[in-house]
């Protein structure tokens, strides 16, 4: 059986380990390309079945490559997702004028990626790569503020060891350090998305506690610099696998 091939363009080699790692579960053979000339040779001679490409790359373009691949008649049919700033309303214009299926914000969200992957390739596997990691982490409810543990971590949420009570759907503030040397705290708001009840276990593998669901990453400075610091993490630590 013929493995489906991905191919990732971008000229920045953290975002193409980002977009690896994000499709990690996926039954997928990836490519990766550094520019749009490079992308346009693979895409002819690979022919893969989906195509996740930045738009502003050196040489060729995102937009001149995804605009030669949708006019050859050959490869017409390949479904390309542009990776863009959502913010820039001329960068998103150009990514349509160019005939793509579809495009991606930046930042990158792991969740928006893998749904508008498996659009066109129901291959790809929605869930997200977890990591083992035993951090320090507060949880604050309310006015609540609770000491626990991190037993997995995830670009889209964490599971947090603690023998206190939530019900699903609650939103909680969490606070922790990545295991990197840095010292600037990772904040994210996130939701209950299930319960691991000491009484009653759903995963007998692991403690009790919470798995959340993160709604956003803040913390200090940049919120958009620690969302990427979480997902470079996340990122490296399955590399190493």
């Amino acid at each position: 059986m013929t493995t489906a091939k991905v191919l990732l363009v971008d000229d920045v080699s953290l975002f193409l380990e980002m977009e690896k790692s994000i499709l990690g579960l996926s039954p997928v053979q990836i490519l990766t390309a550094r520019d749009g000339e490079e992308a346009l040779r693979l895409v002819r001679s690979e022919r893969p079945a989906l195509v996740v490409m930045d738009l502003n790359m050196p040489r060729m373009d995102g937009a001149a490559c995804c605009a030669a691949i949708k006019r050859d008649p050959e490869l017409s049919a390949t479904p390309i997702i542009m990776v863009t700033n959502a913010s820039r309303p001329a960068d998103v214009d150009a990514c349509r004028r160019a005939g793509c299926d579809d495009y991606l914000p930046k930042p990158v969200d792991a969740k928006l990626f893998l749904d508008k992957a498996r659009r066109f390739l129901p291959l790809v596997e929605r869930r997200e790569p977890r990591i083992p990691c035993r951090i320090p982490v507060t949880i604050t409810a309310g006015v609540r503020a609770i000491a626990a543990v991190s037993a997995d971590i995830s670009n889209g949420g964490i599971f947090v060891a603690t023998d206190e009570e939530f019900a699903p759907g609650a939103e909680v503030i969490l606070s922790f350090l990545l295991p990197t040397g840095s010292a600037t705290r990772i904040e994210a708001t996130g939701k209950v998305a299930w319960v691991n009840s000491a009484r009653q276990k759903s995963k007998p593998t692991l403690p009790a506690g919470i798995g959340v669901e993160f709604i956003e990453i803040t913390g200090e400075g940049l919120a958009m610099l620690r969302a990427e610091e979480l997902k470079s993490f996340i990122g490296a630590q399955h590399a190493v696998r």
